[in-house]
């Protein structure tokens, strides 16, 4: 499988982190945030996945960190649902 070009990687991480920063936003005003919580996560990892396979090894813990802080701050205020 051919690698992706950076800028082609780097399009695809921004956007993935995009839709998972609003799952994030969105978890607080949902009457389910469960859903929201699980879009977060697959866009997250859609991220770091598009990241790891374009070499960018900073941009995969950056974003590794947020999910888990996310995940953190779920657990924390929505419980486990």
């Amino acid at each position: 499988m051919e690698k992706p070009s950076l800028a082609t990687a780097a399009e695809q991480m921004a956007q993935y982190e995009a839709l998972a920063e609003k799952a994030y936003s969105e978890m607080y005003d949902s009457p389910n945030p469960r859903v929201c919580y699980c879009d977060l996560k697959d866009y997250f990892a859609d991220a770091i996945g598009a990241a790891e396979r374009a070499g960018l090894e900073n941009e995969a813990a950056r974003l590794t960190k947020r999910a888990e802080h996310c995940r953190q701050v779920y657990r924390s205020q929505f419980g486990s649902f």
